[in-house]
This record gives structure tokens, sequence and C-alpha cells, in this order.
């Protein structure tokens, strides 16, 4: 994907996303989840290894596991990079979703899980999107709601897949 079909799949997202003023993360996924007539659970955790977040959708509601152990802006990055993929709708793969709930939520009952998604088992194409998308919801807080001309730069250059 081009980094042009990237920045106009972001636009569209972002156009319909709810926008809290003054910005809140928190507050973003209770409008989104809303809008959406489906919960959102956010999650801290710890120990959570080499994920510093997770997404985990079941038949009725988003879980999003977060970092505790970090600084608010790193978990409130964490939190819009998991709400990016839900955005994307990215699904792995690579490991059943009976796999993934008994490898990271053993205590889940994996017939309730639906999907399951950590950063570990994204593509890396689908982990830049979220990390693209991620950066740009927090940015809509900026007064200059434009992007800059070196992000413009990145993403005209930036192809996936």
């Amino acid at each position: 994907m081009t980094g042009l079909r990237v920045r106009k799949r972001h636009a569209a997202l972002l156009r319909d996303l709810p926008a809290p003023v003054p910005f809140d993360a928190r507050a973003l996924c209770e409008g989104l989840a809303e809008r959406r007539g489906r919960s959102i659970r956010l999650i801290p955790v710890t120990g959570l290894g080499d994920l510093c977040g997770m997404w985990v959708a079941t038949d009725t509601a988003d879980l999003i596991f977060h970092e505790a152990d970090t600084t608010p802006p790193h978990q409130d990055h964490i939190i819009l990079h998991e709400v990016a993929h839900l955005l994307c709708d990215h699904y792995p793969a690579s490991l059943s979703v009976a796999d993934h709930a008994r490898v990271l939520l053993p205590d889940l009952d994996p017939d309730m899980v639906r999907r399951v998604l950590g950063r570990a088992a994204y593509s890396t194409v689908e982990e830049r999107e979220a990390e693209l998308l991620a950066s740009l919801i927090r940015q809509r807080d900026v007064p200059d709601r434009t992007l800059t001309g070196s992000l413009r730069s990145a993403l005209d250059g930036w192809r996936y897949g």
C-alpha cells in the first residue's frame, strides 16, 4: 500500500473518530465504544513480557491491555496503538485464537475469545500502520491539525507490503 492510500484510509478513520477536547485517550475510547455500541475496557497490567499492549476482542467487548509500569504518556500511546489495530481491523494469522488465549490469557476461556492481537503477532506492515495511526490520533490535539512537512514526506515515501 502506498503512502497516499494509507493517508486516505487514515483520513477516513480520523474523520469518523470522536475527538474529545482536551484530548484524552480514555475519553476517546469511551466515545468510540459508544459509537460502536460495544464496550472497550482498558486494563492496566504488569509483566506483559515483550508486549507493551494487547487488544483482545471477545463476543461482547474489546479489551485493551496496556503496561501499567510506564509513564502516562506512554500508556496513552500504547492504548492508541491498540485502538489503531482495532480501527484497522488487523488480525494476525500466525496463531489460532485458542492458541493466543492459552499463551497470553491462561485464565480466560478460549471459546469466549474471538480475536487476540498482541504487538508480537502483527506483521511489520500492520505495526507500522498502527504506529502511524496512533500518532495521527494523538496529533489531532495539536492546534495546527495539518501534517507537518517531515511527516508528509515520510508518508509519501512509505510503502506498505
